[in-house]
């Protein structure tokens, strides 16, 4: 199990993998045989930054049974997903910022996060564990009342990709079994999400395989998994944390 880390300090952005309170910082590509520099920075002297700068994110609905049996949803004969923009892109330990444009409910949800680690175009369920580099964790943040303001058209792209609202971090972890995984999500200290990743209906070589039926996925890309029970709002002055063991935690501030 790695933990892959994205970083800037003064000698500026740098990549390289967190052994306890240092990173071993590496060179070339994360994704094609990285090397190792030989040389090593304390995870505390700087800042961690996005675990990979995807060219997409995707994000799917309706993909946990609890959820679906909470809500009377049925369940869904395909993974059901969105895009996210770039610049909703934020790292752990920023602020995620409250739309000067919205004055609705802003909610969290933390979910598991699959990293795709080399291009993917139409492979099977079978192959597609092979284009997975790792997992992370996701907070995917929502102006949940602007998805239904217009009754002819659902706006779910524009309710999740304001600024600051696709956050992920802070490792990309290899050799994890995402069925063991479950995600907890801390708000302001009161634990509000624990739930078990086994409880997804599509698991993440089903999902990557749907997907790269649609669209070519390349490395570093995002596909959060979705949410279960315990969604709910952030109030501007909130510190919100997702754990995931195994992985870490991310924690933001919403402001």
């Amino acid at each position: 199990m790695t933990h892959w880390v994205r970083f800037r300090n003064e000698a500026g952005v740098g990549f390289g993998r967190l052994e306890g309170d240092r990173i071993a910082v590496c060179k070339g590509d994360m994704f094609a045989s990285p090397a190792d520099t030989g040389d090593s920075v304390p995870l505390a002297s700087v800042k961690l930054l996005t675990p990979t700068v995807p060219t997409k994110m995707l994000a799917l609905w309706n993909n946990f049974r609890a959820l679906a049996e909470k809500l009377n949803q049925a369940i869904p004969p395909e993974p059901l997903y969105l895009l996210k923009a770039p610049n909703s892109f934020l790292a752990p330990g920023e602020v995620i910022r409250k739309p000067a444009s919205y004055d609705g409910k802003v909610v969290y949800e933390g979910e598991l996060g699959i990293v795709i680690g080399k291009r993917c175009s139409a492979v099977s369920e079978a192959d597609a564990p092979g284009f997975i580099f790792g997992y992370t964790c996701i907070n995917d943040v929502t102006a949940a009342e602007i998805i239904q303001k217009d009754p002819t058209f659902a706006q779910w792209v524009r309710s999740k990709s304001f600024d600051t609202f696709g956050v992920f971090g802070p490792a990309v972890v290899t050799g994890l079994d995402p069925a063991k995984l479950s995600v907890k999500l801390v708000l302001n200290g009161q634990e509000r999400q624990n739930y078990p990743v086994s409880d997804m209906i599509f698991g993440p070589a089903a999902i990557v395989s749907r997907i790269s039926q649609d669209m070519t996925l390349e490395p570093g890309d995002v596909i959060c998994c979705g949410t279960s029970v315990g969604v709910g709002s952030m109030k501007p002055g909130s510190d919100v944390a997702v754990t995931i063991d195994g992985i870490g935690t991310l924690a933001n501030r919403y402001e």
